[in-house]
Formats: C-alpha cells, structure tokens, sequence
C-alpha cells in the first residue's frame, strides 16, 4: 500500500507548550494572570497534552522582586489562577541543575501540587545533580523528564556518557535540546537516533525542543518526529528566549492528529500574544541569526537588541566573530 508521507498522524505523539516558561524569558516572567490562565484555557481546548507553566527557580537566587510568579510556580499562584486542573492536560514546571533550584524544599510532595510533572534541564557537567534531582521528582510522585541542554557544544562521547547514565533513572523522557538554534536537520537526526538507540530499551521517550535562530525550529521539529521522537515541544506565536521556539500553531497543524484543534491557539494568538509582541520582543531578529550560526549563547544578542545599538548588525557580527 502507497504511504503519503504528508500524513503525520501518530498516536503516541505527545505535545507540550513552553510558552509561558520558555517565553517568560523574554518579560522576566512578569505575564499577566489573564494571559496564562487564557493560555491555559487554550491548551485544554486545543488538546495540548502538557502546559510548562514556569519554573521552579530559587528565590535566593533569583530575587522575588525582580520577577514575575511564574519564575517560581508557587502552589498559591497555581492554584489562583488555573485551580485544581481537572482536565486532561498535564501541567509541567521546569527545575534547572546548577544551584538555580532548591528542588529538596520547593518541589512539594505530589499530592501536596496542582503539578504533574518535573521537567529538569542541565547542561553536561550537571548530569550529576540532574539524576539527584530526577529521583527526587520521581520518589515525589512526579513525572520527571530530563533537557540536556546545548548538546551542539558537546562531544559525542560525553553525550554517549549522559545518555548512558540517564537511562539509568526513572525519568520517563530526555529531551534534545538545541539551546543556540544552532543545528541542522542531519545532526537533528543524528541526535535523535543517537538519543533513540540509547534510552529506548529502557522504557523512555525522545523529545525535541528547538529554537528558531536559523529558522530551523519546525523544521528541525518535524525532523526529530521523522526519526522517533514523540515528545514535542512548542510555543505560542513560537514566543521564546530570544528567537523564539517552534511555533505551536504549525506544528499542530502538521501534525493531522484528530484530537489536536487549531482554532483555540488562533484565536489565543489574536487576543493575547499578537497584542502582546507590540512590547515584548522574539523571534529570529538579525542578532540572533548570528549566535545561531556561530553557535553561541544568544546572551550577547539580547543584550544588544536592548541597547541602543539594536539595529547596527553588522557591528555586532563583527564583535562577536571577532572573539571567535
């Protein structure tokens, strides 16, 4: 029988909005409560699967004062605005390795949360704290998963070692994560395979969260759905730290999976986030585009594109290529 490779249904599919933690980057998490608990409202009628509704960062750290709720997604302001969340959809935080996270006190008891699943994101050398930190979410009563961060500055071998000892803990998924949007469909596929080959034996999920640097998150998306992922990321109007994440809106429409509606995020993007662009910035902007094939830290690019150099982009190529 003649497959059309255009049709993309498949049921173990799973997808996840970032917005309000991945976006929250771009407004020090300082979102309205109208506008998360609409978002919210959203991914329920959109059939999304999982809303990641911050993170869990250390307030001594991170001082209160400087950001919004939704940097912390303490219980009282989960509660407030989206209630006991009687729906099918699952609500994630994020818990970042590093010392970012007073994950043994912050992160309650499962039937003490709103919250179903701990998504823990380190880099390389993190790897360590990250299993401390995934059992603890697990013996909680979590889901837990695993985002290993900017693999695109990573040797395959240390990949190959993280991979090999987070198959080893009970987090149900680890992540690909192309932190620089850096990457390119064949090391997409690379990963994912590599990732695949590593974890699957053990019961676990490969997920994809990509940023859209080069104009790379879809595709690079629907690249790593091609290989086996079943774990999707995306976000509002693909609102993100600096340019942004695979947009929500093209993904469930490529997708072709029954369950997922479309109209829900149209019409989210036309009250909140399309009003919500004419004063808070993403997307792949020419800064952006220049840490993504340098495969950078989109830091120095945000800086810029807050300064009064915002709009010099050759300047700015020529500093950065010059600390090559």
């Amino acid at each position: 029988m003649t497959r059309a490779p255009w049709v993309t249904y498949r049921p173990e599919i799973k997808v996840l909005d970032a917005t309000i933690r991945d976006g929250g980057l771009c407004n020090d998490h300082r979102f309205t409560d109208a506008l998360v608990r609409a978002t919210y409202d959203a991914c329920v009628e959109a059939g999304i699967d999982y809303m990641e509704v911050g993170y869990k960062a250390s307030k001594r750290v991170f001082p209160k004062d400087k950001f919004g709720p939704w940097k912390y997604c303490d219980e009282h302001d989960l509660r407030r605005v989206i209630g006991d969340n009687d729906t099918p959809l699952k609500l994630a935080v994020m818990a970042d390795a590093g010392g970012k996270t007073d994950w043994k006190t912050d992160i309650l008891p499962k039937q003490d949360s709103v919250l179903d699943t701990i998504r823990v994101a380190c880099y390389i050398h993190q790897v360590p704290e990250a299993v401390d930190m995934i059992t603890d979410a697990h013996e909680k009563g979590y889901e837990a998963t695993c985002n290993l961060m900017a693999v695109s500055t990573v040797n395959e071998a240390e990949i190959d070692q993280a991979l090999e000892v987070l198959a080893q803990t009970p987090c149900s998924t680890v992540v690909v994560v192309d932190s620089f949007g850096s990457l390119y469909g064949e090391q997409i596929e690379r990963l994912v395979t590599k990732y695949l080959a590593a974890v699957k034996d053990a019961g676990k999920e490969v997920g994809i969260h990509a940023h859209n640097n080069q104009q790379l998150a879809f595709a690079n998306t629907i690249e790593a759905i091609i290989h086996g992922a079943n774990r999707l990321d995306a976000t509002m109007a693909g609102m993100g730290r600096g340019a942004g994440n695979c947009a929500m809106e093209l993904l469930l429409g490529f997708l072709r999976n029954p369950k997922f509606k479309l109209r829900p995020v149209w019409k989210l993007l036309q009250d909140h986030y399309i009003p919500l662009q004419k004063d808070t910035e993403w997307g792949p902007l020419p800064q952006y585009i220049v840490t993504g094939q340098l495969n950078q830290h989109p830091r120095a690019a945000i800086a810029s594109r807050a300064s009064e150099q915002r709009d010099l982009c050759a300047d700015f190529y020529d500093r950065v290529v010059a600390d090559v």
